[in-house]
């Protein structure tokens, strides 16, 4: 997926009868990727591409002084809307400028005179313009005349309510990962670049992978059975652990971490990025008495991971129940 950085970089003649849709897409989920499926059929019609226009930071960062802790960050999110269907991604900064301008001049300044869009895709939660006055009907009142076609969706329901990013950060922070994961539409992931940590893990016998997460949402302190995409793209099994790693620091001490123990692996991750998917809590995070104690723990996690993940294949290998 294409990506154009900044208002001043934007040029009709950066893009194929754009079809544009806008919005913080925070988490990329089943409400997103309706949106990001209409402007795709859309982009067909029309004989021309998919744009999502993002922003750089989450617009109550500028509006209210403080966002939201963010599901994904930006190179999450671009990664997800290129998965979604999106052919290019628009990044936009937020700021005070952005925040005055009105919804008229957003449509005819940037849609129009910088994007050339030919179509425009809005969910139920994208506004734009200088308070947030900018909808489906304005922009059908300025479009339609032109003969460009504006769609609007409607709210994603999903098992149990309505689909949103804010409830999905809800059902992360409280450890309900199923939940996060039906309105997903897919499991609970964090990106981060791997950074060195304290060489505990190793010392152990276990070596770890150490995540810079770019403050994305992580789940409770625990241990998870998790998978990793390495930067080759391959999935492996892993052991997560999220917390402050208590045998070896005082509550409190250091910053809690996610790491990730991928049994048979021993390649140089430093510096490169890693999705990690989080699928079961085997236990809470714990204080041992010592490293040969945490050791033994570690065997038996990696066991309920290996019986969890056995479980698991037999439920696909099955399919639905009848």
């Amino acid at each position: 997926m294409r990506r154009v950085t900044g208002l001043e970089s934007l040029s009709p003649a950066l893009f194929r009868r754009p079809v544009a849709t806008l919005g913080v897409f925070d988490g990329v989920h089943l409400g997103h990727r309706a949106v990001l499926a209409e402007t795709a059929a859309l982009a067909r019609e029309v004989r021309g591409e998919a744009v999502a226009i993002t922003f750089d930071v989450h617009p109550r960062v500028v509006l209210e002084g403080e966002g939201p802790g963010m599901l994904t960050s930006l190179e999450h999110r671009l990664r997800l809307l290129g998965e979604g269907g999106a052919a290019a991604a628009v990044v936009l900064r937020f700021d005070a400028a952005l925040r005055e301008r009105s919804a008229e001049s957003f449509v005819e300044e940037v849609l129009l005179g910088r994007m050339g869009i030919a179509g425009l895709v809005l969910g139920p939660d994208s506004h734009f313009g200088k308070d947030r006055r900018g909808n489906p009907d304005l922009a059908r009142a300025l479009l339609g005349p032109r003969g460009i076609p504006v769609r609007s969706l409607g709210r994603v329901e999903g098992p149990r309510g309505p689909v949103s990013s804010t409830a999905i950060r809800r059902a992360i922070r409280e450890g309900d990962l199923a939940a996060a994961e039906e309105m997903l539409g897919r499991p609970v992931t964090v990106l981060g670049t791997v950074v060195r940590g304290d060489g505990r893990g190793r010392s152990l016998g276990y070596p770890t992978a150490n995540l810079d997460l770019s403050h994305e949402i992580r789940p409770p302190r625990g241990v998870w059975v998790g998978r990793a995409t390495l930067p080759d793209g391959s999935p492996r099994w892993c052991l997560v652990n999220v917390g402050g790693r208590p045998t070896f620091h005082p509550e409190g001490e250091v910053p809690d971490t996610v790491e990730a123990w991928i049994p048979g692996f021993d390649g140089d991750l430093y510096g490169r990025e890693v999705i990690l998917e989080f699928h079961d809590r085997i236990r809470e995070e714990r204080r041992f008495s010592g490293p040969a104690a945490l050791r033994e723990q570690i065997v038996l996690d990696h066991d309920r991971m290996v019986q969890w993940i056995g479980r698991k294949s037999g439920e696909r290998a099955r399919g639905p129940a009848a």
